[in-house]
């Protein structure tokens, strides 16, 4: 899962990314509200926390903006103001959750995974097919005609940036991105490890390397 967080206060926003990054999903952090915007409007993010008082443009007008495009991204406010105006009006924006600073971080933790969930009930199948290959992706478990192929969380987020898009060449800064998030500094070609990885216990035809473009999940 890949969560998006707008909030200018970088302290903050860090120990947040950093919370959530130890949960296992991966987080971009941005502190301004028109690039929050940009961010949310092109990434596909599964989740944005957006903060209300923003330079640029404010939550409210970042959280309008985004449904008047007909972006689904379930979002979770957070403002240092409280009453219940001040809800209501993050609400009739478009916002899916609502929490006043300051906050239990306990809280906020249980409010990601309860908007994620119910993302998940409503929208696509978690599961994917490709061949004899199946993918549960709300499980976390991978099936290999009829064998279960255990994966750890790392391996299976890589195959879930290509499962996910069958057919079409995922590249490596995509999957870095996307897995590794915004605060990985390492060396890049830990995709190639982990794709290999990938190979040696899926079977080494399913996933073909495009030169200099990136990697392709293909049904054998």
């Amino acid at each position: 899962m890949r969560l998006l967080i707008v909030e200018d206060e970088k302290r903050l926003a860090l120990s947040l990314a950093k919370g959530l990054t130890a949960e296992g999903y991966a987080v971009d952090v941005v502190h301004d509200g028109l690039e929050g915007l940009h961010r949310a409007g092109e990434g596909s993010y599964d989740l944005v926390v957006l903060d209300i008082m923003l330079p640029g443009m404010n939550g409210y007008r970042v959280c309008g903006a985004l449904r008047a495009a007909g972006h689904d991204v379930p979002i979770l406010m957070l403002t240092a103001k409280d009453g219940e105006y001040d809800e209501a009006e993050g609400l009739d924006t478009g916002a899916d959750d609502y929490l006043t600073k300051p906050f239990s971080y306990v809280v906020l933790v249980a409010r990601v995974k309860a908007l994620l969930r119910r993302r998940g009930t409503s929208g696509a199948s978690p599961v994917h097919v490709l061949g004899d290959l199946r993918v549960d992706t709300a499980a976390r478990r991978v099936f290999r005609a009829d064998e279960e192929i255990a994966l750890t969380a790392k391996e299976f987020a890589v195959l879930e940036q290509l499962v996910v898009r069958p057919g079409e060449v995922v590249s490596k800064g995509e999957i870095l991105e996307h897995v590794w998030d915004f605060a990985y500094e390492g060396d890049p070609n830990i995709v190639e490890v982990y794709v290999s990885t990938l190979r040696r216990k899926l079977g080494a035809a399913l996933i073909r390397t495009v030169r200099g473009a990136g990697y392709r999940l293909e049904a054998r």
